[in-house]
């Protein structure tokens, strides 16, 4: 019952272009004479055995198909009666034709399951370029690890709110491509924004949005390497995944100690470096603040070698016993370069930030940015923008607070329940604080695989600096969870440390 479409035979070439589909790439001139319908069935019966086709997926409607390949409806629906038959496809009505079965493939021989890792795994070695997607990844009934803020407290009804906004009066023109510094409205919004929350004073020509904090360090040290400059100098400890980037695209790092006032200028001017990346207002992950005398040296130390301070303010809107620190951009914008996000306000899912850079360095970093993907995508920019400049993100803001602050002491109360030695640093602001032992305690690491076996992911210490930090310890983030849980994985961490 082989039929074909009336006035042009199948598998032909019609006006010069061979007849075919570009669904599964199928071409009906392979097809035997008189055989077309089965050799169509066949065809999609090896797409759905290997994959191309998973359960689920929807076959194209007969009357498409039969159009693409000029042939006759009815050989179409001949060949998805086939598989309708073989109990491999089943009609769903409107939802079409649809891959219900695969057939069972002979394996060759049997080939035993890989052995899964076991949960302390990330911790078992130095950590490699991918630790922490192997750390994600693990499973764990507590998530304490730091930097994830409250993620559940997103502010969806928010968010559709401004897309609605944003999307009825959106013209045509501005779904084309665009500046590749970022949207007017967004930077604009969050001129504003560092005027009132961080007293940095700047015009939006001066904004480039970028996708997060690791892309604006990423293009801040391909344009250094450009000028001849190798060398970002970074605290220690400070945080891995930063310096990871950093050496990704060819920085070197030289580690700069971190005290009670934190970052040692005298260090960083003898490293010889002329760029130094910081998080002044609480630093990770030891949460001190620079210090008043520190920052005026470090300003003096930029003024007189022309240096370049890369100030990652990454959560300096979380704050609850202490009054606000001004930026560093605020004192010295032509030697400071000020790099911010929302992934520590709202998800790091959005990958929006921005940078804010010295006049000399400006145009190298938007040709960077230009070169690396044309711009951020323009809609979620526009979004943002509407929930800054309606006040609606600050209205979050200081609900996380409150949230943030139950969450903190929760922490620190079961730190001093169930692990009597340990010293609690930084916990007056952000969205982490640290824990310190003995240095009779084992090592850090060791204490973060042993958590995870036991379901609660921390991260250790040591893994955040280059050279010892004379006493182990743990990083512990408690945005994202409720305070009985916190509670409870600082109980399982007391447990590990006494080793029951």
């Amino acid at each position: 019952m082989d039929r074909s479409k009336d006035g042009a035979p199948e598998g032909s070439v019609i006006a010069g272009v061979a007849t075919g589909s570009d669904f599964l790439q199928l071409r009906i001139g392979a097809a035997p004479a008189g055989g077309r319908a089965e050799w169509l069935a066949g065809e999609l019966r090896r797409a759905i055995a290997d994959g191309r086709l998973p359960v689920g997926s929807r076959l194209p409607a007969t009357r498409v198909l039969a159009a693409d390949l000029r042939v006759s409806r009815g050989l179409v629906t001949e060949a998805y009666q086939r598989l309708r038959e073989d109990g491999q496809v089943a009609g769903r009505g409107r939802g079409g034709t649809v891959v219900v079965a695969a057939p069972m493939v002979a394996a060759a021989g049997p080939s035993p399951a890989p052995a899964p890792d076991p949960p302390s795994a990330p911790f078992a070695a130095p950590p490699a370029r991918d630790v922490f997607d192997a750390l994600r990844a693990a499973p764990a009934r507590i998530d304490l690890t730091p930097g994830v803020p409250d993620l559940a407290s997103f502010p969806r009804a928010a968010w559709r709110r401004a897309e609605r906004a944003v999307l009825t009066g959106l013209p045509a023109a501005a779904l084309g491509y665009g500046d590749p510094r970022g949207t007017p409205e967004l930077r604009r919004a969050v001129v504003h924004w560092l005027a009132r929350n961080r007293g940095i004073r700047a015009d939006p020509a001066d904004v480039l949005v970028v996708a997060g904090t690791t892309q604006a360090l990423a293009l801040l040290t391909q344009v250094l390497r450009r000028d001849g400059s190798t060398d970002i100098a970074v605290e220690d400890p400070g945080s891995l995944g930063v310096r990871q980037h950093l050496q990704y695209w060819g920085a070197a790092t030289p580690p700069v100690p971190v005290d009670a006032d934190g970052l040692r200028v005298d260090a960083l001017r003898a490293s010889g470096a002329r760029a130094v990346l910081l998080t002044p207002a609480h630093q990770f992950p030891t949460g001190v603040v620079l210090g008043g005398a520190r920052r005026r040296e470090l300003l003096r130390w930029a003024t007189a070698c022309d240096g370049l301070v890369i100030e990652d303010d990454y959560d300096a809107e979380h704050r609850y016993d202490r009054p606000p620190v001004p930026a560093l951009h605020s004192l010295l914008p032509d030697q400071v370069c000020y790099v911010g996000s929302v992934s520590k306000l709202l998800a790091p899912a959005l990958r929006v930030g921005w940078l804010l850079a010295p006049p000399r360095h400006r145009e190298a970093l938007v040709d960077a940015k230009r070169f690396a993907d044309l711009g951020n995508a323009a809609l979620p920019q526009l979004v943002l923008a509407h929930l800054m400049a309606s006040g609606e993100l600050e209205r979050l803001i200081r609900q996380l607070r409150r949230r943030h602050r139950a969450r903190r002491d929760a922490v620190v109360a079961a730190v001093r329940s169930h692990l009597p030695t340990a010293t609690v640093h930084g916990a007056a602001a952000g969205l982490h604080l640290t824990i310190t032992f003995p240095s009779t305690a084992p090592p850090d690491a060791a204490l973060a695989a042993a958590a995870l076996a036991r379901g609660v992911k921390v991260h250790p210490l040591s893994w955040h600096g280059q050279r010892p930090y004379g006493r182990p310890g743990l990083v512990l983030g408690y945005a994202a969870r409720a305070p009985g849980e916190l509670t409870e994985g600082v109980a399982v961490l007391g447990e590990v440390l006494r080793g029951g």
